[in-house]
């Protein structure tokens, strides 16, 4: 083959062998694309950052804690029927006494002088009274002279009952057995009637703790629930008692009821000592008293159809871990064992307790999203914060 030739088809043949390349060259070109966008990666899944709250039983939930200040169950203020000079205190506070035992004593030397008065003038009337009856039966005076004798012997003898009366409570006696818990008067002072001279306690009746309830809490609470109470003054200790009392009316200054706790075992304690109650109502804040509304949906990662019965299976979450409520149904959000995914759940709505949300359906859930629960979808990625 001539040189003339050979140059004339190596055109022909470079062009074939690229021709034949060709496909090969977009494979390595479609090879390096998918390479480069493998090394720079799929965007990343989104994290949601939540907190998390308990599942509490409602028998914990429905406990009510209060604080409140011990006491006796019969406390009064002593003071003096008529105003005057205080004359003699003769108790200090933390006293104790027996009943019928002086206190204190008004100056009694005006109210010794207005009984002598009173003596005299009933004396007076009587003989009156006497003399004009005499002359009545003898047709000396009318009628009407003996009958006005009468009433003034009749009004002299109220005037001498009111100032024995006077004089009697011109004295302060202790009313029973008991302890003087404040002494707010001293000798020379003067003080009106009703004046506060002695506050007074007796423990005929026991000890009890008064604590204040917003009427949320009180309308749960019942005579006879079992309750406990602590002291910071005396750690480590924890006395048992019952509601002796729940109040009728709210304190018109607080806007709260107060409920008495009556308590053993503190006898020895003073009163005013501040305390912590828990009280646990007998009926679970009146939870089993509403039938439900209706079996929740089953769900997978719940037992949300137990056989514990209608009385249990009733948990208390925040309100805010509700995101949707229709009618008798709820959802919340759980988050699985690891804290990464979250998951959709739907509740039975039972009632409230104060700011929880009383539900059924979470048997064997321990923890719901409490906030972050409105961004999330079921089995999006979580990143749980403190």
């Amino acid at each position: 083959m001539t040189r003339h030739h050979l140059l004339t088809r190596l055109p022909d043949r470079i062009m074939h062998r690229t021709v034949r390349l060709a496909p090969l060259a977009a494979v390595l070109l479609a090879s390096a694309c998918d390479s480069s966008a493998e090394g720079r990666g799929a965007p990343p899944e989104a994290v949601t950052p939540v907190q998390v709250a308990a599942v509490v039983p409602v028998a914990q939930a429905a406990a009510i804690s209060a604080a409140g200040t011990l006491g006796a169950k019969d406390e009064v203020m002593l003071s003096f029927k008529i105003g005057g000079i205080v004359g003699k205190v003769l108790v200090d506070d933390g006293a104790r006494v027996r009943r019928g035992q002086v206190l204190a004593a008004l100056d009694q030397r005006e109210i010794d002088a207005l009984l002598a008065k009173a003596t005299a003038g009933a004396e007076k009337a009587r003989r009156d009274a006497a003399r004009v009856e005499r002359l009545y039966r003898d047709s000396v005076t009318t009628l009407a002279q003996w009958q006005d004798v009468q009433t003034a012997r009749d009004a002299a003898e109220a005037d001498l009952r009111a100032a024995r009366v006077n004089h009697e409570f011109a004295t302060i006696v202790a009313p029973s057995d008991g302890v003087v818990l404040l002494r707010a008067a001293n000798p020379g002072q003067m003080v009106g009637p009703g004046t506060p001279v002695i506050q007074f306690a007796s423990r005929g009746r026991g000890s009890v703790l008064r604590a204040g309830v917003p009427d949320r809490e009180a309308v749960r609470v019942a005579v006879g629930d079992p309750a406990q109470v602590s002291f910071e003054a005396v750690p480590g200790r924890v006395f048992k008692g019952r509601v002796s009392q729940v109040g009728a009316s709210a304190d018109p200054r607080t806007g709260l009821f107060v409920v008495e706790v009556a308590l053993d075992g503190v006898s020895a304690l003073p009163s005013g000592l501040v305390g912590r109650v828990v009280i646990s109502p007998k009926d679970a804040g009146a939870v089993r008293k509403r039938p439900p509304s209706g079996r929740p949906e089953a769900d997978p990662r719940s037992s949300a159809t137990t056989a514990r019965g209608d009385t249990l299976g009733v948990y208390a979450i925040p309100a805010e871990a509700l995101v949707e409520g229709d009618g008798g149904r709820g959802t919340v959000f759980t988050v699985d064992a690891a804290g990464r995914h979250a998951h959709r759940l739907t509740v039975e709505l039972v009632g409230l307790s104060g700011d929880q949300v009383l539900v059924r359906g979470l048997d064997r859930v321990t923890r719901v999203v409490r906030s972050g629960a409105a961004w999330l979808a079921d089995s999006a990625r979580v990143e749980i914060k403190p």
